[in-house]
């Protein structure tokens, strides 16, 4: 149990990390520029709570525990692109296809953020723990 509350630690904290100077730094104002009036002033703590916590299992489930026991970097660097694709691709697609004026430029962009940031913390939590 205690290795398992390690892993998700690790991950969670590498997310934070990374995930806080995309939104605190390099996209600061990108959201809010495409996104305008579709985005609220108030964030609901719990769901993005949820969402954090959610993805970052995810994470360690599809691609950092199966890395490790295959003693791979390289697997665990695959599954983690292919979580990320996958998951902001959904999320992407779905908002562009039911949102009215959901902005076609972010979609691609905030996939590829997907694929680096789920890629990014699989290698930092791999890395610290194997």
């Amino acid at each position: 149990m205690s290795s398992v509350i390690i892993q998700f630690l690790v991950a969670f904290a590498a997310f934070m990390a990374i995930d806080l100077v995309w939104l605190g730094v390099i996209a600061k104002n990108l959201y809010r520029s495409q996104l305008g009036p579709l985005m609220t002033d108030n964030i609901i703590w719990p769901a993005a709570i949820l969402f954090y916590v959610l993805f970052v299992v995810g994470i360690i489930y599809f691609a950092v525990n199966p890395g490790l026991a295959a003693g791979s970097l390289s697997e665990t660097l695959k599954n983690a692109a292919l979580y990320g694709f996958f998951t902001y691709m959904t999320y992407e697609l779905t908002s562009y296809s039911v949102i009215a004026k959901w902005p076609g430029g972010l979609v691609a962009l905030d996939i590829a953020w997907g694929v680096v940031l789920s890629t990014s913390v699989a290698w930092v939590t791999y890395t610290i723990l194997s």
